[in-house]
């Protein structure tokens, strides 16, 4: 739409031919920088701007009159046209901050195309009238549109709390630099790069920050040549248009320029920071510029070379619309997907941090922990300063004390730096340091008061601590200023499950779901918490619940052991089957699986599948218990019995599995009459066992 709106704009009111209308849309359509435009969702923003910026050009000069009297400048014949301009306009801006250029547009070509023949006629009138009688009709046309741009500036500046957005030093390393001339230097070589990009598009990147491109420190820098070069054409241009008035091309000249030059101003760092250092996306309402000056130069080429020359120029013209082509779907190609897009900033700019730090954190994400940890240390490498860099190293790394190292090295470059504090918090928990933890949490939410994570592990610490009160404060502290994190939610049901409130519990997990509806681990904890009330078929439903969300372990697990603990078998073993193909390697399920089989009577089909884990699985204590559950049930007490001892001598960590095992050993020996071997199993294992029966039972004293 943008293509065709322009080269209605190109056949009205740039060009006499339209052909050449034609040809720069069609150059405007394949050019190779708007595929970040065009593939990117913020891209987006600016196309959205441009058509509003063709419509308000549009509408804005057909409400100037045509045909006004031979002494005065041009009339508004359409007040209805005008207002729509700047309505248009603001829509424009409100988009993308550059749409408001639309105003400056439309004055100087108001000034340069509209009226400039007839201040020429007016001056030379043998009745001349004042200047102001002249000029009147422009000028109230300028007057309301200054007052436009003025309250929409305004406003504009109130929405954005009267403040300008904050960037790093990543984003904009010139506007950091504490020298003037390197400033200066630079940001005049961007503008020469930027040009370079409309002309020859070869090297394009989605990123091009943290050192794509060296500062320019001195005058005698080579690149300042460029910059010489762009300020002659740009010079050479307009003055054409200033003086050249009576020329052919006067009116495609001017428009191409004010077409390429305004659009960029705000992007310049002319006025104020911005936060990037080359963004393709703002070339976008610039290009419509270029497009009509390559056009227009190539026409006048034509004109100049000859017959032959003549008949090559539209030949050369074709061949830079196929080859513009091809790159614009090559770099499309990019764009298909987040790791292609990241991988080719990484191959098309390997000098730049910031595009080994998207793709580290892409292949972090991804779980290629020794892909990421590689990219992130070039990143290191390449600017050793980015502390996000160094924060999420230290996430990635196993050893604890050179994770520790990469968190309080994040935090001597950005002392306010919540995430790498959260980590180093949450770093010193593990390691039982939980008065050091709990300050570095404590300042993890001073400098970021909406960080939800850390409210949850700030409360899970006092918790921990046997300090609900203050836990309590610090989840509501946490829900009123995260009212949208559903984690936050569902992590302070749990702890009012643990402090014994389950029914406020409940309101909380349910308000997690309304943030979230896909949020299965809410499901599940509402459904172990209607377990634990006994309230089985509410279980089931929320269990269900989240089992259509995620097919996963720790989904499937608390259903099977309901159906298994409720005697419903048949529904059991159909979800343990299932499980087992999702999962086949998973030794849980599929010993659950054999369970639930052997007590089912399928003891044949459970023994074997109970030897192939225990194949599979070296010291598998359960599988061994099993066996001599499955043989117990053949009443083969003999195999239980030898079952049992293989399992001892794995000799368990755990003193309540010994006890199990030695008190199934007695019993295995008393089915075989084996009294005297019976008494002869450790009575302390038993004496424990017992006791702990009586602990879990409530029965002790």
């Amino acid at each position: 739409m943008v293509t065709a709106v322009l080269g209605y704009t190109c056949s009205t009111a740039v060009f006499e031919d339209r052909k050449q209308a034609v040809a720069s849309a069609l150059l405007f359509a394949v050019h190779p920088v708007h595929t970040e435009a065009v593939a990117g969702i913020v891209g987006r923003a600016d196309i959205i701007s441009c058509l509003l910026f063709l419509l308000a050009f549009l509408s804005y000069i057909r409400s100037v009159e045509v045909n006004p009297p031979p002494d005065c400048f041009p009339g508004t014949t359409s007040p209805l046209l005008l207002l729509l301009s700047l309505f248009l306009g603001t829509c424009a801006m409100l988009v993308k901050e550059t749409g408001l250029t639309v105003f400056g547009v439309c004055l100087v070509y108001d000034l340069q195309i509209l009226c400039w023949w007839k201040s020429l006629r007016a001056s030379s009138s043998t009745h001349p009238r004042s200047m102001w009688d002249v000029t009147a009709p422009f000028l109230k046309r300028a007057l309301l549109i200054s007052c436009h741009v003025i309250v929409v500036l305004g406003f504009r500046v109130y929405i954005m709390g009267g403040s300008m957005p904050l960037f790093s030093e990543q984003d904009n390393p010139a506007s950091f630099s504490p020298y003037i001339l390197s400033r200066f230097l630079t940001f005049s070589y961007l503008l020469a790069f930027n040009a370079w990009l409309l002309l020859g598009p070869i090297t394009l990147c989605y990123d091009w920050q943290v050192g794509s491109i060296p500062l320019v420190h001195s005058i005698w820098d080579i690149r300042n040549a460029f910059t010489l070069l762009l300020v002659v054409v740009l010079l050479s241009l307009s003055r054409h248009c200033l003086t050249g008035s009576k020329r052919a091309g006067h009116r495609e000249v001017t428009v191409g320029l004010l077409f390429l030059i305004f659009p960029f101003i705000p992007a310049s760092n002319l006025f104020f920071r911005v936060g990037f250092v080359v963004a393709e996306r703002v070339l976008y309402m610039p290009s419509m510029g270029f497009c009509i000056l390559c056009v227009h130069g190539l026409k006048r080429l034509s004109s100049r070379v000859g017959p032959r020359g003549s008949s090559a120029v539209p030949l050369c013209f074709l061949l830079l619309l196929v080859l513009f082509s091809c790159k614009s779907v090559s770099q499309t190609e990019c764009w298909r997907s987040r790791e292609s897009l990241f991988r080719s900033g990484v191959l098309t700019l390997p000098h730049n941090a910031k595009v080994h730090y998207n793709y580290a954190n892409f292949l972090k994400d991804q779980n290629r922990k020794e892909e990421a940890i590689s990219h992130y240390k070039t990143v290191l490498r390449l600017y050793p300063q980015h502390s996000s860099a160094l924060n999420n190293l230290g996430t990635l790394t196993f050893n604890l004390t050179a994770a520790e190292e990469y968190y309080r090295k994040a935090l001597d470059i950005s002392p306010q730096h919540s995430r790498a504090l959260f980590n180093l918090g949450n770093l010193l928990r593990t390691q039982g340091r939980n008065k050091e933890a709990e300050v570095v949490l404590r300042e993890s939410l001073l400098h970021g008061p909406y960080f939800a994570d850390a409210y949850s592990s700030l409360g899970s610490l006092l918790a921990d601590q046997k300090r609900p009160q203050e836990a309590e404060e610090v989840y509501l502290t946490g829900v009123k200023n995260c009212p949208e994190s559903s984690d936050l939610q569902n992590n302070y049901g749990v702890f009012l499950v643990d402090v014994g409130s389950p029914q406020k519990a409940v309101s909380h997990y349910l308000l997690a779901l309304q943030l979230r509806p896909n949020h299965h681990v809410a499901m599940l904890n509402l459904g172990r918490l209607y377990r634990s009330l006994n309230q089985n078929s509410e279980a089931e439903t929320w269990y269900k619940k989240a089992l259509q969300i995620s097919r996963d372990i720790d989904v499937i697990s608390p259903l099977g052991a309901l159906y298994y603990n409720t005697g419903q078998y048949d529904e059991a073993l159909h979800l343990y089957k299932e499980a087992a193909v999702l999962h086949p390697h998973s030794v849980q399920m599929r010993l659950s699986l054999a369970q639930v089989q052997a007590v089912m009577g399928l003891t044949q089909e459970a023994e074997a599948l109970t030897r192939l884990i225990a194949d599979e699985v070296p010291n598998c204590i359960e599988c061994f218990r099993l066996l001599s559950a499955i043989y117990s049930k053949q009443e083969d007490h003999a195999k239980a019995l030898d079952m049992i001892d293989v399992a001892l001598q794995m000799k368990p960590q755990d003193p309540k599995i010994t006890s199990e095992l030695y008190f199934t050993k007695g019993n295995q020996l008393r089915e075989l009459n084996r009294l005297e071997e019976a008494f002869q199993v450790p009575q302390h294992c038993v004496e424990l066992l017992y006791n702990l029966f009586l602990l879990e039972t409530g029965a002790g004293f």
